[in-house]
């Protein structure tokens, strides 16, 4: 379709809403990897050459991440430049709109060219931390297997209503050890010692086994992989071979 000078400017606004929400994902993946970096789970890739502060072994903030949600919030805010512009038109054209859309498309795109590089850089290097995860896991399991615990010791005859108040009652005592005391979680060790659930703590460990309480997880990451991501990645090969990810830091 051909657009001369009266093109409408809704255009400008759906180019800028689309980069928009490249940008929103963008950032809350960053947000993600910030809040797991805090958490010694993951880790943006370490560059050889990476100085200042960032480097100290006391910070090592997550930059490019940081950096991501600084450009995608520049983003997300001049997305709103062509929308103004649009529905403040008069009649056909007038010119209030030349001088804000030069500067609000070119850096739109420029600031998500940016961000997409960082977004590269920090996915081809990830560092996963696979025993701090689990030590993680290991530590809130207890809370997150109550209900399963609670329909094993319903099926072996016990009372669902009571069982249920008891589980709620040793779940506080042993969060309230935890947060005030800074103690390991003894919430298995207090529903094993109450012969109502009928399990040895041995039997309750087994319940708690964190393969047996993730569902479909691990399968719909594995069909999304294979059925999305790898035909998204090998029909555009050419594109990816030509993408430089190298950042200064």
């Amino acid at each position: 379709m051909f657009h001369g000078q009266t093109y409408t400017r809704k255009l400008d606004s759906r180019v800028l809403n689309v980069l928009s929400s490249i940008a929103q994902s963008a950032s809350k993946f960053a947000n993600d990897m910030r809040l797991l970096q805090h958490e010694k789970e993951l880790e943006e890739p370490f560059e050889k050459g990476q100085i200042g502060s960032s480097a100290m072994a006391y910070k090592r903030n997550p930059m490019r991440s940081e950096r991501i949600n600084s450009l995608s919030r520049h983003v997300i805010s001049l997305s709103l430049d062509p929308a103004m512009t649009a529905s403040t038109q008069w009649l056909e054209r007038t010119l209030d709109d030349s001088a804000n859309k030069r500067i609000c498309v070119p850096e739109t795109f420029l600031a998500v060219d940016g961000i997409l590089i960082l977004y590269a850089n920090i996915t081809s290097g990830i560092v996963v931390y696979n025993n701090v995860i689990r030590k993680h896991v290991m530590e809130e399991l207890p809370f997150m297997g109550t209900e399963e615990i609670l329909m094993k010791a319903v099926l072996k005859g016990g009372d669902r209503q009571e069982l249920h108040e008891k589980i709620r009652c040793y779940s506080m005592e042993a969060a309230r050890e935890v947060k005030e005391f800074g103690r390991t979680n003894d919430l298995v060790d207090r529903i094993a010692e109450d012969s109502s659930f009928g399990f040895s703590k041995e039997e309750i460990l087994e319940i708690l086994n964190p393969d047996g309480l993730c569902g479909r997880a691990v399968h719909q990451v594995e069909e999304y992989i294979c059925n999305v991501v790898d035909p998204l990645l090998e029909a555009n090969q050419e594109l990816l071979q030509d993408l430089n990810v190298e950042v200064n830091v």
